[in-house]
């Protein structure tokens, strides 16, 4: 149940005030967003800023529509919930998904929608092969993918760590039952709420009044595309009004979705026990005694976020199409001033700056001041006490401090220990030609890993970590990603990001 609150109402005057703070700061022709403040009676503040289109130069408002990427999740797992009959969330996915093999046959269906199953992101492993965000892939090719996979990215219910793959299997564990997301928001979404939702596949999809995404390349904004069939792990599109409305009939409990927000919500546990702080669809935000609950979206080109306070009913939206808006910052601190609450304590010179890793394995974390990146992956520390730090994050979770040279504490729930990290030659011995069972090529030499082919092929200085273990920048059109070459005594390597950690690469010669 929702934490209750004995506070004062809500500050709606203060929140208009930091959402038009936030709308402010995007130049009146440059790409923008929104941000929409609730409550379970209606909207009560829109803010805009910015333009939808940069053809057309149409502003931005409420009614306009964008991608929203990953809040998709709590629809699907609402779907999920209104057809036991059909699924239940201890079912191996290996039940509805014969071509599984162990251990992601083993996998639960809850444990693939609370992201401890382990499951590696499909993205991610397109990466690791050398293939581009604007590589197209359609979801038969995607699947075949993934019943070829033999290895988890840890052991299910050991951690957590965010992945799409569970939504995309899931979603295709309904549709052999026959249930389609599309209908499922048509029929229990946008006909009793007269919404506009939709779940486009594919991006190229022609989606009506959807506003274009863009970067930045450093020196003009460029439009986006992205190849990856979306699923129902990321594929909804809507407009910020939209979302606002289909969340207050969830905060209310109108109709069929009596008690779901409250289900969606509940804890989901590691297989120790522990609370992991991601439920369904959803993950909690704590404030200073508030529950909050909600979900981030990003898709190349667009960012997003809803957050919900469900003792007093009051909520935010934010959309936006540009890629570098930082929609959790922005929904937190609206929530905060709707709440009339401080924001957390940021946590600059608690660790000291430096790459770490741990005495074995891949694991890799680089501090830079308030900001701490794991496996590629970037959250912001705050103070917990203690000497303690947290990110604060539901799928990234980070509580660590201090100890010495060394940093330890928790990691995705995991206890870790990291150590400065070694400079030493990459040695000769590395150099030759690799690849990967799924038929990627890869080459060493001269202290460089050298991936892809033709134009697009990069040669990417390595920079050690100690033990075999080497970091090197890949650049992806608008995505930077660090990655992480483990070698090990087999004459095998593995290349690892944050949600996929399982590609390997073998010597040819």
């Amino acid at each position: 149940m929702p934490i209750q609150s004995e506070r004062t109402a809500p500050h709606w005057g203060a929140a208009e005030m930091t959402a038009a703070e936030i709308t402010r700061q995007w130049a009146a022709k440059e790409p923008g967003g929104v941000v929409v403040g609730f409550d379970r009676g209606g909207v009560r503040f829109a803010s805009a800023g910015g333009l939808a289109d940069l053809n057309h130069q149409t502003s931005f408002s409420k009614e306009l529509v964008g991608r929203f990427a990953s809040n998709t999740k709590h629809i699907l797992c609402a779907m999920v919930l209104m057809h036991p009959d059909q699924i239940d969330l201890d079912d191996p996915l290996g039940l509805h998904l014969a071509e599984l093999q162990p251990p992601l046959s083993d996998v639960t269906v809850g444990q693939a929608l609370d992201m401890t199953g382990g499951l590696p992101d499909m993205r991610e492993c397109l990466t690791l092969l050398g293939l581009s965000v604007h590589s197209e892939t359609d979801k038969g090719s995607n699947f075949n993918f993934m019943a070829r996979q033999t290895r988890l990215n840890f052991p299910a219910g050991s951690e957590i760590s965010y992945s799409n793959t569970g939504y995309r299997l899931v979603e295709m564990v309904l549709e052999r039952h026959g249930l389609s997301l599309r209908s499922f928001i048509d029929e229990q979404i946008n006909e009793p709420f007269s919404l506009a939702f939709d779940a486009p596949e594919i991006w190229a999809e022609p989606v009506a009044n959807l506003t274009p995404g863009y970067w930045h390349d450093g020196s003009q904004w460029l439009s986006t595309h992205a190849g990856l069939q979306i699923s129902a792990s990321g594929s909804l599109t809507a407009s910020a009004d939209d979302l606002a409305r289909w969340l207050i009939a969830l905060l209310r409990g109108d109709s069929a979705l009596h008690g779901l927000l409250d289900r969606l919500a509940a804890p989901r546990f590691l297989a120790d026990g522990r609370a992991t702080g991601y439920g369904l669809g959803l993950r909690h935000v704590a404030l200073e005694g508030h529950d909050l609950v909600g979900h981030g979206g990003s898709h190349p080109g667009y960012s997003s976020h809803f957050l919900l306070d469900r003792a007093s009913g009051c909520g935010v939206v934010i959309l936006s199409n540009r890629d570098d808006t930082d929609s959790y910052g922005a929904a937190f601190g609206v929530m905060a001033s709707l709440l009339g609450e401080d924001l957390p304590r940021r946590a600059p010179d608690s660790l000291t700056d430096g790459l770490y890793v741990t005495e074995h394995g891949f694991h890799w974390i680089e501090v830079a001041g308030d900001q701490l990146t794991w496996l590629d992956d970037c959250v912001t520390l705050y103070e917990d006490g203690d000497g303690f730090v947290s990110s604060r994050s539901a799928t990234t979770p980070v509580r660590m401090k201090q100890d010495g040279e060394a940093i330890v504490g928790q990691v995705g729930h995991a206890e870790r220990r990291f150590l400065p990290a070694r400079e030493e030659p990459v040695p000769a011995g590395m150099s030759g030609l690799w690849q990967s069972p799924e038929g990627a090529y890869l080459s060493l030499e001269d202290g460089a890993v050298t991936l892809g082919i033709g134009p697009l092929q990069q040669v990417m200085p390595l920079t050690a970590l100690g033990s075999d273990r080497y970091l090197f920048t890949l650049k992806d059109s608008l995505w930077t990603k660090r990655i992480c070459l483990h070698r090990s005594e087999d004459e095998t390597m593995e290349l690892v990001l944050s949600r996929a950690r399982m590609i390997r690469y073998h010597r040819l010669r």
